[in-house]
């Protein structure tokens, strides 16, 4: 079985499971689990379900997405089509059936633009709500993107091809299928890699500067690009050029982007002595003689780590202002960064190019030490086993797309039964799902509804907030309940579709919005939801899931009635004036709302006890350390440090009795402290004999 197959294999394992679990049809299961990967690739910022079926042959409609508001994104209307088939084995399309594929939806779009076709069908239906969000936004859609997600291999070799102008307004559709799909998940990238060629693409290479010098530990270069290249560059891959970049382009609403963009429609020759220019990264990039030097014909991987506002407004010129952006000019600060470096370099440049914030999200990739952490615990925190299982097993944290398929990839089929033992497919967690889990649970459903890019984004700047002010909090026990919020996530996921008021849709707002709510109205000052139960026990109680449904049924109703003059049920579900008005409904729970609650004094004992725990656990750990490098070792530490004048003289003594082992054995809070200052010193040039 090659890679292909076991992934095909795997993931129709992983649908079915998920299809049978929730009591959804496969195809939904499909498209959510995709959706993610779009989402995560970059392909769209956003992916909700609005499936819509009616007609056969040359008269059949259909659509089962789309890619939210085009004003949040740019002007963009992104539709999405499934192409599912329930085979055991890898199927196969080619090129000639993408049009009895796309042409579907390509007839659903152009009957949603009419108000007839709109008011043909009831408000609660999906297309409803698709067709009138096209119709209000019509004046703002500056592109519109077909995407074909697929569990069949395609045998052609189309990426982001342009297909034919609505109205003026450029149609490009693009194929998502196993093989990608498959490639994305194993390459433990954040992105699909994406190779920027200015010779063929975008009207020749760029005049460059080499700004390194020969032999520096990174290339780096400067770069004068045109306006219109750049918003070119912006139309084909949007927000895939700022991974690195966290922050979303914020549109025309901000101060900043206002400014620029009055820049470039009256001053478009000022714009470059305006304007702060970009910071960038690449993976590698290509250079060429030119007539007054260097050029580079060729960028891998680029990304924009400072200037997503100044990108967005450049590219907004493309409608806007196009005349203008041929006089527009825009400097780059462009480093090639390995990709073996990426982890440990990219943050950093976005952290120092930054400076207007102090804590950035882009500083908050794979190897920020929450998410090191993290990982560290779901490698190492045993759970007791599940009612009805015979093992005791761990949940394993995806702190880097890729890792979880990558480990099992390596293993014997013996090692490979241990380790799904060990680590079930179904307590697989990634960055955006912890993301969801904690801001369901602290009252931030409007934002989880967002989508999990832009949730992650709002997660990382609390959370790198919180980080920064003690990262002592966010210890085992912070761990252990972050698991029992993932069993209410989940088991909510998997109850709601089973619920007679459930009519279909809206799913994953549903679960989001009745887990803020319980987590709301269980918590005050003397009561709190009684999380250590829960992961104890890994099971949500019949008390605690009776709490749920009670208010997933409100959030139902809350997010399919919303007000007067609102139709899009999935776009107000995103909005805070929506969680503020369920946040203030009174639920009726069963008298078994009271047994879910601890007193708050108990969960903070829980606390204490826990990081006392942690304190002497710690301590023996650095005892045995100091004791195993020995006391050769600290002498000549002592030594160098004496010698070096970069000790105190309490420093002096502390290292003097390390030195002396095992005539004296230092205690826990020496080794601790002997520690520290071995640390400082190798800092500062220390290094052994």
């Amino acid at each position: 079985m090659n890679q292909l197959e076991e992934y095909h294999q795997n993931l129709m394992t992983d649908i079915r499971r998920e299809a049978d679990v929730s009591g959804i049809l496969m195809v939904e299961a499909f498209f959510d689990r995709m959706a993610e990967r779009l989402t995560g690739a970059g392909e769209l910022e956003t992916a909700d379900r609005a499936f819509f079926q009616s007609g056969e042959g040359a008269q059949k409609l259909r659509v089962d997405g789309y890619a939210g508001d085009p004003r949040d994104s740019q002007g963009l209307l992104g539709l999405v089509i499934c192409d599912f088939v329930d085979f055991g084995e890898v199927r196969t399309f080619g090129k000639g059936d993408l049009g009895p594929i796309l042409n579907p939806l390509i007839r659903f779009f152009k009957k949603a633009r009419t108000t007839e076709f709109r008011d043909s069908l009831n408000e609660v239906n999906p297309a409803f709500q698709l067709s009138d969000l096209i119709i209000i936004t019509w004046s703002q859609i500056s592109k519109i993107k077909l995407i074909l997600i697929s569990n069949r291999q395609y045998i052609g070799r189309d990426d982001a091809v342009k297909l034919a102008d609505a109205g003026g307004i450029p149609i490009t559709y693009s194929v998502w299928d196993l093989s990608r799909f498959e490639k994305f998940d194993r390459s433990g990238q954040e992105r699909e890699d994406m190779t920027i060629d200015f010779a063929n693409d975008f009207g020749g290479p760029l005049p460059a500067l080499r700004a390194s010098q020969t032999g520096a530990a990174l290339d780096s270069y400067l770069m004068i690009v045109p306006g219109q290249q750049l918003a070119e560059i912006y139309d084909k891959w949007g927000p895939r050029l700022l991974e690195a970049n966290v922050r979303s382009f914020l549109q025309a609403r901000a101060k900043t982007n206002k400014g620029i963009q009055k820049t470039i429609k009256e001053n478009p020759e000022l714009f470059f002595p305006y304007n702060n220019g970009l910071s960038a990264t690449a993976d590698a990039v290509t250079c060429v003689p030119s007539a007054n030097g260097l050029a580079i014909s060729e960028i891998k991987n680029l990304q924009i780590v400072n200037g997503a506002q100044t990108t967005g407004s450049v590219h907004s010129g493309l409608k806007s202002a196009k005349e203008q952006l041929l006089n527009v000019y825009v400097q780059m600060k462009l480093t090639v960064v390995p990709p073996e470096r990426s982890e440990e370099i990219v943050p950093r440049i976005s952290e120092f190019a930054n400076t207007q914030n102090k804590v950035n999200a882009a500083d908050f990739f794979s190897n920020h030490p929450f998410h090191v952490r993290m990982e560290h615990f779901s490698r190492n925190v045993l759970f007791a086993r599940k009612e009805g299982e015979r093992h005791d097993s761990k949940w394993f944290y995806e702190r880097s797309r890729g890792q979880f398929i990558n480990a099992r990839s390596k293993l014997s089929a013996a090692q490979l039964r241990k380790f799904d033992l060990e680590y079930p497919k179904t307590q697989l967690f990634t960055k955006t799902d912890l993301a969801k889990f904690e801001l369901s649970a602290d009252g931030s459903p409007h934002v989880v509804s967002r989508g999990a890019q832009k949730n992650f984004a709002e997660f990382a700047k609390s959370i790198g907030d919180a980080w920064a002010k003690g990262e002592a909090k966010f210890d085992e026990l912070w761990y252990k309940r972050l698991v029992a919020k993932a069993l209410i996530f989940r088991k909510l996921e998997a109850e709601i579709p089973r619920q007679s008021w459930y009519e279909g849709g809206y799913r994953a707002n549903i679960v989001t919005y009745a887990m803020s709510k319980v987590f709301h109205d269980a918590n005050d000052d003397k009561q709190v939801l009684d999380l250590d139960t829960i992961w104890r026990y890994q099971l949500v109680s019949e008390a605690l899931l009776a709490a749920l449904l009670v208010a997933a049924a409100g959030a139902h109703d809350a997010i399919t009635h919303p007000p007067q003059g609102v139709r899009n049920m999935s776009e107000w579900a995103k909005q805070q004036g929506c969680w503020h008005a369920f946040k203030s409904r009174q639920l009726d729970y069963s008298e078994g709302f009271d047994d879910i609650r601890v007193p708050v004094e108990d969960a903070r004992s829980s606390v204490r006890e826990a990081r006392g725990e942690k304190s002497i656990a710690d301590g023996i750990a650095a005892q045995s350390k100091v004791v195993k490098l020995g006391a050769d070792f600290w002498r000549q530490v002592l030594d160098w440090g004496r010698a070096q004048r970069r000790v105190t003289p309490k420093e002096l003594l502390l290292l003097n009795v390390c030195a002396s082992m095992p005539r004296q054995l230092p205690t826990e809070f020496q080794a601790r402290q002997a520690l520290i200052v071995f640390e400082r010193l190798k800092g500062q040039g220390f290094a052994l004999l």
